[in-house]
């Protein structure tokens, strides 16, 4: 569950109708999330998600007009505090990465169980990674094959190395801060600026870059 009081509010966006109100119904049996609106292209996404100002975005990749790729980027770029939670049936590298690189927090499938939806719904919103299983041993994939290239000269400070390795392992700033012992808002800090250093948008980009840069591995993960 969520620790704030107010529902999350959420943002459907696919062009097939049925798709967004098979959606709609079954987050309004759950109690912290509210459904605000619906597009059904990513261009109407990118207006409506400046009007709605919602917290989690629910987004198709293939539609009219916009896809949700470009979409996503636009949204990530002019609303950083608006998470994208890719919902789509396409599992081929050439719509997970551009979708990740645009700056979406996590990747679902349709298929997906409808608890997972809601856990990744709250993950998301938390500024979580959330990846399905299928998914995440692509990118892992993916990661083992390519050369390490680092994003940015500038080095990272030890507890800024001890953060990102936290972060890898899927832990929340809650998790992270008991950790290491810190306040939640220093370990923001701390993630603002390695990201920063980094050159790099979502704690989901930053996962990716410590396993290609050896900072943690697959094994870590599997623990």
């Amino acid at each position: 569950m969520t620790d704030r009081r107010e529902p999350i509010r959420v943002l459907i966006v696919d062009d097939h109708t049925i798709v967004r109100k098979g959606i709609k119904a079954l987050l309004a049996e759950t109690s912290d999330i509210q459904v605000v609106g619906e597009a059904s292209n990513g261009l109407d996404a990118t207006q409506l998600s400046k009007q709605l100002e919602p917290d989690v975005i629910l987004m198709d990749l293939l539609m009219p007009k916009m896809d949700g790729i470009e979409a996503t980027r636009q949204i990530s770029a002019q609303q950083p505090q608006a998470h994208v939670l890719v919902l789509t049936s396409f599992v081929g590298d050439e719509k997970i990465f551009p979708a990740i690189k645009a700056g979406a927090y996590g990747y679902l499938l349709k298929d997906s169980e409808p608890s997972e939806l809601i856990r990744s719904i709250r993950m998301v919103y938390r500024g979580e990674p959330s990846l399905a299983p299928i998914i995440a041993r692509k990118m892992m994939q993916e990661i083992q094959e390519q050369p390490a290239v680092k994003p940015s000269p500038e080095s990272l400070t030890a507890r800024e190395v001890e953060v990102l390795q936290l972060i890898a392992k899927g832990l929340s700033n809650e998790e992270i801060a008991a950790q290491l012992v810190i306040s939640e808002v220093t370990v923001r800090t701390h993630i603002s600026h390695l990201l920063a250093k980094l050159h790099l948008a979502t704690r989901v980009q930053a996962t990716l870059y410590a396993l290609r840069e050896g900072i943690t591995s697959l094994s870590d993960e599997n623990e």
